[in-house]
């Protein structure tokens, strides 16, 4: 069994590579999208060479307030407020339903927020509505996260009626000293009872979220959270990095700053994670997902068949992207479009027939190429130079030659290795994968990499 060493750098190389980098869900990110005042996604449609199509529903609303979250999300304990979004939805879909042009979905994910707010006589008539307007590709994957203080077995029972195939829970960390610091008091034994009822109901993957970083956690802590996890063994780990972003989000000034873990203790977590989830059998995909070998995910990694967008790591990258719901990201042919992030602003738009979209972006030919890059290393840890020259008809070498000139510093501290044909990222650095993609971002600069994004580590 292959254990991957993540060896603990000098400190003061997570130091200087700790800054703050984009996530690269996507190329451009999000925070680069421009208002927009026409709709973009008919015009992108027309060049989409999508042979199908995948469905993103938002669900913003949370019963209580995690203090971490920087998610778009309401939070109410009021649950009618849902079928009044739900028929907004509708009216959403109808609107849309133009994108799909006759193509099949082939994946559906529900995110949030918390889409277990919903009751199960309206995740009922949710997936009525997406099965009346929509046709499913035999097969398709119906994937759904999961807070699992909100629901029981029977829960799970009506979401595998409903066909769903993949369910996420968010575990986060099993420590309550951590737990009460971030308002997130939960059950492991309960979650442990989800994920094995999860498993005899028969759902294809069932994947367990990790948050790394969080307040007050600790080697200790943390070797606890990964034991309760190997101990429910799930198809997939997500391991996130806590984005620390009080100046955005208001509740994460509710803890204090110096009861976060500092780079250099969020480097050992990380490690720790790694060599304890690999020495058991899990693969690693791209910065920060597990999957056992035997997982689509694990499978589609290892013949270079992985792609990433704004859901993480997926397995089509032939689609176009249709979402729905407050704050949701359409990626249709080159183009980005993006909802009202206020609940408010979303229905007015609906009511008065306004392009769904406020923001979006139509992507240039020098993004289209970045993209397939930063695409690559997230990804694969790689990048096959002549496989991009080849696809954008550029010589490689001579288009990047500015950033293949930073690169430099990063190969004397061992982050990556170069050829004449490829550049890639040993295993011991994977964890500087944003910073090192960062490289490639023509829209950073210093006063947006210290002032919008999260720490790279």
């Amino acid at each position: 069994m292959t254990i991957i060493a993540v060896q603990q750098r000098p400190v003061s190389t997570i130091t200087k590579y700790a800054l703050n980098a984009p996530r690269y869900t996507s190329y451009p990110t999000a925070l680069k999208f421009e208002p927009l005042q026409d709709d973009i996604l008919p015009q992108a449609l027309a060049v989409s060479k999508a042979p199908a199509v995948s469905l993103y529903v938002h669900i913003p609303f949370c019963k209580t307030l995690c203090y971490y979250c920087g998610c778009n999300k309401m939070v109410t304990r009021h649950n009618e407020k849902a079928d009044e979004y739900l028929d907004y939805i509708e009216k959403e879909i109808l609107s849309k339903r133009y994108l799909t042009d006759g193509r099949r979905a082939v994946s559906l994910h529900l995110g949030g927020g918390s889409p277990s707010f919903l009751s199960e006589t309206q995740h009922t008539y949710l997936m009525y509505l997406l099965k009346k307007h929509f046709t499913f590709e035999a097969g398709a994957e119906l994937s759904i996260e999961l807070d699992p203080r909100n629901i029981d077995k029977h829960y799970l029972q009506n979401l595998k009626c409903l066909g769903y195939t993949r369910i996420s829970f968010g575990l986060q960390d099993t420590d309550y000293n951590v737990q009460k610091t971030i308002n997130r008091i939960q059950s492991t034994s309960h979650i442990a009872d989800l994920v094995f009822e999860a498993r005899s109901l028969g759902f294809d993957s069932v994947n367990l979220d990790l948050i790394y970083g969080l307040p007050n956690q600790s080697i200790e802590t943390f070797s606890s959270t990964i034991a309760a996890t190997k101990a429910m063994m799930p198809d997939r780990i997500s391991l996130f990095s806590y984005a620390h972003l009080p100046e955005r989000f208001a509740a994460q000034r509710k803890f204090a700053e110096e009861t976060l873990p500092s780079s250099e203790e969020k480097a050992a977590l990380y490690k720790l994670a790694v060599n304890s989830f690999t020495n058991i059998g899990y693969e690693m995909i791209g910065l920060d997902h597990f999957a056992l070998s035997k997982d689509s995910l694990a499978i589609a990694k290892n013949k270079g068949e992985l792609h990433r967008n704004f859901q993480g790591y997926t397995l089509r990258g032939d689609t176009d992207l249709i979402g729905f719901g407050v704050s949701a990201i359409s990626t249709v042919g080159n183009a980005f479009a993006q909802n009202a992030k206020e609940l408010k602003e979303y229905y007015s738009r609906l009511d008065n027939h306004l392009p769904n979209a406020k923001v979006g972006l139509s992507l240039s030919v020098d993004d289209l190429i970045r993209r397939d890059v930063i695409s690559s290393l997230m990804c694969n840890l790689a990048v096959d130079k002549q496989a991009i020259a080849d696809k954008h008809h550029i010589i490689f070498d001579e288009y990047f030659a500015s950033a293949l000139n930073n690169l430099e510093e990063l190969k004397e501290d061992g982050l990556i290795e170069t050829t004449s044909r490829y550049i890639r990222v040993p295993e011991s650095a994977r964890i500087y994968i944003r910073a090192i993609c960062a490289r490639f971002d023509a829209y950073l600069n210093a006063s947006e990499i210290l002032s919008s994004y999260s720490k790279a580590i």
